[in-house]
């Protein structure tokens, strides 16, 4: 899992070119409970990094992503009500793609990245 997150740093810093944008705190406080804060947070970064390289439906996602319909749908509504991403058509055809909002703030995900990996790698100490 760290390997693949360190791949998503990479595609992030090789998409996002233009000068950093400073992020207000209310975004990057959705963004680090959407990606670090929540159990899901894991497959919600793959769906976006997967969306990132080009839009998809839901079949498309749960096949390129080897994760269950269900888990896609479920994490598509999640960062659809949260403005990650938007979709174009309805029911099984809709094609998902990253929002407006998302790709303005795509420089605030590498803290949510960062931030990830170290939750995943941290020593669970039990007394």
């Amino acid at each position: 899992m760290t390997n693949q997150l360190l791949e998503f740093k990479e595609i992030l810093r090789s998409k996002h070119v233009d000068k950093p944008r400073k992020i207000d705190k209310q975004t990057r406080k959705l963004l680090l409970y959407l990606f670090t804060s929540t159990r899901g947070g894991f497959s919600r970064l793959r769906i976006i990094i997967q969306l990132l390289d080009q839009p998809c439906n839901t079949h498309q996602l749960a096949k390129k992503l080897d994760l269950d319909y269900k888990a896609i749908q479920h994490h598509l509504k999640v960062l659809e009500k949260n403005n990650m991403v938007s979709k174009i058509g309805e029911k099984y055809g809709a094609i998902f793609h990253l929002s407006n909002f998302l790709e303005i703030n795509i420089g605030a995900l590498d803290e949510a990245i960062e931030k990830l990996d170290l939750k995943l790698n941290r020593e669970k100490i039990y007394l």
